[in-house]
C-alpha cells in the first residue's frame, strides 16, 4: 500500500468511474486498475463491484470512510521527514481578511521565511463568508478571519478583536463634532462592506432598533472605502485597523458592541495531522497579533 494507491482509490470515488479517475490523475486506465488490484490484494478484500460504474462493495464502503484519514496521516509523516532533513518544501494556502493582509501579515511572513525559506505561501484575500466557503471546499489550509455563523465543520480560535469605525473626510460637517449619535448617520449615505461581511451584519443589528435603515452603498473591498469617502459626502464604515490617509478622521461614535473577534479558522477534520509549516505560521499569527 502506498500513497498513490490511496489517492487513486479516493479519486475513483470522487469521479464515479475508473476512466474519469484516470483522466483526472493523468494515468492510463490500466494503471488505475492495476493500483486498485494491488490495494485489494494487500487488504484481502474487493473494494469495487465489477462493472462500468465504480460501485463500492460493503467492505469497500467501510474502507472509504477511513481513506481521507490515511492520506492525511501519510502526508503528515512525509512532512515530518522533510522537516527533520530541513528541506521542507511545498505550498500553504492561507485565507486572510483585508485588514490582516494590510497589517500583520507581512510581519508574519518575514518571520516565517526565517524558519521555512523553501515553503511557498499563497494568500487569498476575502471576507469571512468567502473564506469559510473556501475552507469547506478544501481549497484553503486555514484562514485568518472572523467567526462564521453556524458552520459546525469549522473550528474558530479567537486571537484578537477588531472594532467597527466610522470615518469621514476632514472637511465633513461631522469631523468638527465632539459627540455624535447613531441617529446622526441617517443624514448621509453609509459606505460599508458587502452584506455578508461580519461587521456589516453587526452594524445592521445595531441599527435595527430604529424605524428604518440608513441609505447604504456596499463595497466588497473594504480598503477602497476611504477613496469613496474622500470624494462623496458620506460616512464610511470600516474596521479600526485599516490604515487611513491623513485627510480622513474617525468619528466619536460608540456602538453597543463594536468588537469583531478575529482568529484562526480551520476544518475540524484531522487537525492532529497539521504540517509543521502550518503550525508555525499559525503560532506566529497568534504571537504577532497579541502584542
Amino acid at each position: 500500500m502506498d500513497l498513490k494507491e490511496l489517492t487513486t482509490f479516493r479519486t475513483i470515488i470522487e469521479e464515479g468511474t475508473f476512466s474519469k479517475a484516470a483522466a483526472k490523475l493523468n494515468y492510463a486506465q490500466s494503471t488505475v486498475t492495476s493500483q486498485i488490484q494491488r490495494l485489494e490484494k494487500e487488504l484481502g478484500f474487493q473494494l469495487f463491484k465489477r462493472g462500468w460504474d465504480a460501485e463500492l462493495t460493503a467492505p469497500g464502503k467501510v474502507y472509504a470512510e477511513e481513506v481521507n484519514g490515511l492520506i492525511q496521516h501519510w502526508n503528515y509523516v512525509l512532512d515530518q521527514a522533510k522537516s527533520l532533513k530541513k528541506e521542507e518544501i511545498g505550498t500553504l494556502h492561507i485565507g486572510v481578511i483585508e485588514t490582516v493582509a494590510a497589517s500583520v501579515l507581512p510581519a508574519v511572513l518575514l518571520q516565517f521565511r526565517e524558519h521555512k525559506p523553501n515553503m511557498t505561501c499563497h494568500f487569498t484575500v476575502g471576507n469571512t463568508d468567502t473564506l469559510s466557503n473556501a475552507l469547506m471546499d478544501n481549497t484553503l489550509d486555514f484562514a485568518i478571519c472572523g467567526e462564521p455563523h453556524s458552520v459546525p465543520a469549522l473550528h474558530f480560535e479567537p486571537v484578537y478583536h477588531e472594532q467597527i469605525a466610522f470615518i469621514v473626510s476632514r472637511d465633513h460637517p461631522f469631523a468638527a463634532k465632539s459627540e455624535l449619535h447613531l441617529e446622526d448617520l441617517y443624514e448621509y449615505p453609509l459606505i460599508v462592506g458587502g452584506k455578508n461581511c461580519l461587521y456589516h451584519i453587526r452594524l445592521e443589528k445595531e441599527l435595527s432598533r430604529f424605524p428604518s435603515m440608513p441609505f447604504f452603498y456596499t463595497v466588497s473591498q473594504i480598503s477602497s472605502i476611504p477613496s469613496f469617502v474622500k470624494t462623496i459626502p458620506s460616512v464610511g464604515v470600516v474596521l479600526s485597523s485599516l490604515p487611513l490617509p491623513d485627510d480622513l478622521v474617525t468619528l466619536p461614535l460608540q456602538l453597543t458592541d463594536p468588537n469583531i473577534p478575529i482568529g484562526l479558522l480551520q476544518s475540524n477534520q484531522h487537525q492532529q495531522y497539521m504540517s509543521s509549516a502550518r503550525k508555525l505560521f499559525m503560532q506566529l499569527v497568534k504571537e504577532l497579533c497579541r502584542r
